[in-house]
């Protein structure tokens, strides 16, 4: 066999031992993508559950009601610690450094928080300060690894320093669609929830009476800061859990075109050794035809 055949193989075959890797790949996101988009659908409904018994029984303000006219904005930024996931994390970057929130406030009135590898990374390289970066976040993160990260930035709330929190992170709709959304989280209030995760499908029934008799232990205010904080954390892990089926849905779709690329290659690769090897027969049976003819002349 010539060369320029056994180079073709051996092409060949390289380029489908990565299709088999970026097959797997594939199916071990679109497996994860399902376990998280239904992780991140649950909160939602906990979210209104929560809501129902806020509004039924402990409607008030708190320290995370207020509303201030001055302080700093802060911005939290959701991306991924790792690529090979199409154009998820170029789209978080870019609708929150590109957003009219973001450009319209001076640098001294803005204040960063990032969340995965490539926002820190992104921030850093333009010179953009940020206040605290968290990589490596677990997939699996419990409810108290989430009140730990989400304590840090109520910290700052609480601190009196800012007078607005604002998530960017993407909104997970199904398994191709997702879009990224700069959310307010702070202050609190009903109109907050319904701009971060829309209408509640059951509303209805998660409203309840107030009741007169009802005892708080240690006082009704303390309750009412507790539960309105505890929504707080729920949204923030629903944002993360978004993020997560986003950012396998995004390399699903990526790993998916690049199996049909290498299926492209692998096709256009094979038409060229059969038409190599085509060649190389007819050369030689004309080289027998030829030697036939010398030998019986």
């Amino acid at each position: 066999m010539s060369g320029a055949l056994l180079e073709i193989r051996k092409r060949v075959g390289s380029v489908r031992n990565t299709r088999k890797i970026t097959k797997a790949m594939q199916l071990m996101a679109a497996t994860k993508m399902r376990q998280f988009q239904k992780r991140a659908v649950s909160t939602r409904s906990y979210v209104w559950e929560l809501m129902g018994m806020l509004e039924g029984n402990l409607a008030g303000e708190s320290l995370y009601t207020e509303q201030r006219a001055r302080g700093k904005t802060l911005f939290v930024l959701y991306t991924s610690d790792k690529g090979l996931c199409g154009p998820l994390n170029n789209k978080l970057i870019n609708a929150l450094f590109r957003s009219e929130e973001w450009n319209a406030l001076p640098a001294e009135e803005r204040m960063l928080i990032s969340l995965g590898k490539k926002g820190n990374d992104f921030a850093k390289a333009r010179g953009i300060s940020v206040h605290k970066n968290y990589v490596g976040i677990p997939e699996k993160m419990s409810a108290v690894e989430a009140m730990k990260l989400t304590d840090e930035i109520l910290k700052v709330w609480r601190s009196g320093e800012v007078k607005r929190v604002v998530f960017a992170a993407p909104h997970y709709k199904n398994s191709i669609t997702f879009y990224p959304v700069l959310k307010t989280f702070l202050p609190f209030s009903r109109e907050m929830i319904l701009s971060n995760i829309g209408p509640d499908e059951h509303a209805r029934r998660h409203h309840r009476a107030a009741n007169a008799q009802t005892i708080f232990e240690p006082s009704l205010a303390r309750v009412t800061e507790r539960l309105q904080e505890q929504i707080v954390i729920t949204l923030f892990m629903g944002a993360f859990l978004e993020l997560k089926a986003s950012e396998y849905s995004s390399r699903m779709l990526a790993m998916q075109n690049a199996t049909d690329s290498a299926d492209k290659v692998i096709n256009e690769l094979s038409r060229q050794y059969n038409k190599a090897r085509q060649q190389a027969i007819t050369a030689e049976i004309a080289e027998l035809v030829g030697a036939s003819d010398a030998i019986s002349a």
